[in-house]
């Protein structure tokens, strides 16, 4: 229950954040599951534009869908998207 709050606060904090509609944002980070120990790289668009901010909105977003945030790597706009696509496979812009 406790997870499910958290979830719920910080999904509600970036809604109410005023950068939301500011920038198109996007990060790549490492994630994980547990047995079996599965990894993957991916790419994920987010509504805050800094690796910190970016940080807890993928955790959450990760979290729901049964994955671990190891990190974010790093944060950019629409022209890094590219580079990204074929690295990120199933996981680009899946959550």
């Amino acid at each position: 229950m406790k997870q499910i709050l958290k979830i719920a606060t910080v999904a509600a904090l970036i809604a109410a954040s005023p950068s939301h509609a500011a920038a198109e944002c996007y990060a790549d980070y490492k994630a994980k599951q547990d047995s079996p120990l599965r990894l993957h790289y991916g790419v994920i668009q987010v509504t805050a534009c800094s690796a910190g901010q970016a940080s807890a909105e993928v955790s959450a977003r990760l979290q729901a869908a049964g994955w671990t945030l190891l990190n974010v790597i790093s944060v950019f706009g629409p022209e890094g998207l590219q580079e990204r696509k074929a690295d990120a496979g199933q996981f680009y812009l899946r959550f």
